[in-house]
């Protein structure tokens, strides 16, 4: 009676040891996991930051000098879309 007794004993202490190396394993995990997401945040801060530098006006002006494109001093034309949306209009109206 007292050796079955004392088996259970013992598979409830290497189940609760088991346990406990589990969990150790899974906060290693975690941490692991939370400074790598740590570190992806920064460098997305970082990404960010440089393109926000790098789509400045400015700056794009300068990158696209060598090949000879420069800003346009005159307005832009602006082409009425009237006609297009009376087409559109039409072709739906006949089906």
């Amino acid at each position: 009676m007292n050796i079955s007794y004392f088996l259970f004993l013992a598979v409830l202490a290497i189940l609760y040891i088991a346990n406990g190396h589990l969990t150790d394993k899974s906060i290693r995990k975690i941490n692991t996991t939370k400074k790598e997401i740590k570190q992806l945040q920064f460098e997305y801060k970082t990404l960010k930051a440089d393109l926000m530098l790098k789509s400045e006006s400015i700056n794009i002006e300068k990158a696209m000098a060598p090949y000879g494109l420069q800003v346009s001093k005159e307005m832009s034309i602006h082409l009425p879309l009237e006609k297009r949306f009376d087409l559109v209009n039409e072709k739906n109206k006949a089906k």
